[in-house]
């Protein structure tokens, strides 16, 4: 691991160009080479910080999806409200849903993506909710995918359509409505 600014701010562009190239082709598809010469860093840089592509493509995962659950705020009694963030988040950042697709694609194609100790406290504070009646009952982690799937039903992933940021006026809006009212109607127990 790096320990000194440049070493860091090296990292970060590997990891910026590598997260490019993987959304852009899938690990098979993905060129070291590539993502060498847009990072401005060399291959002993590259292997020292991560081993090998498919470590490399672990840690692209590991720091989009930290960076995408830290930008969208969680909370258990605002879940609609939660969605919504997380829907603007999937359309001005597509390229987590294209990596999410990868690793289905490439590696786990069957099963829940994330481990439970991955949302551990959004776990806990839907439990918590649930035993004090202000969600609908059942398994904590099921329902935190279906709202997942939910907030990504129009996200670069969508097998049906897929929306941006530059959507006809008013059809923003109006998806971001009908999520947070459908989610609204999906917890309430």
């Amino acid at each position: 691991m790096p320990t000194t600014s440049r070493g860091i701010a090296t990292r970060r562009r590997i990891l910026d160009a590598a997260a490019a190239e993987f959304a852009r082709v899938g690990i098979a598809g993905a060129r070291m080479d590539r993502i060498i010469a847009a990072s401005d860093a060399n291959r002993a840089q590259l292997y020292a910080y991560f081993g090998s592509k498919e470590g490399l493509f672990d840690a692209v995962i590991a720091d989009r999806v930290d960076t995408s659950t830290d930008s969208v705020s969680f909370d258990a009694d605002d879940l609609p409200g939660w969605a919504v963030r997380l829907y603007d988040q999937n359309l001005q950042h597509p390229e987590l849903a294209r990596l999410i697709a990868w690793t289905r694609l490439e590696r786990r194609p069957t099963g829940r993506w994330f481990d439970n100790a991955e949302h551990e406290s959004k776990l806990a504070a839907i439990a918590t909710a649930q035993a004090a009646g202000r969600l609908r009952a059942g398994d904590p982690a099921d329902l935190l995918v279906l709202l997942i799937g939910m907030a990504s039903a129009w996200s670069p992933s969508s097998s049906v359509y897929t929306a941006t940021t530059e959507e006809p006026d008013g059809d923003h809006d109006r998806r971001r409505a009908l999520l947070r009212d459908a989610v609204a109607r999906a917890v309430t127990p």
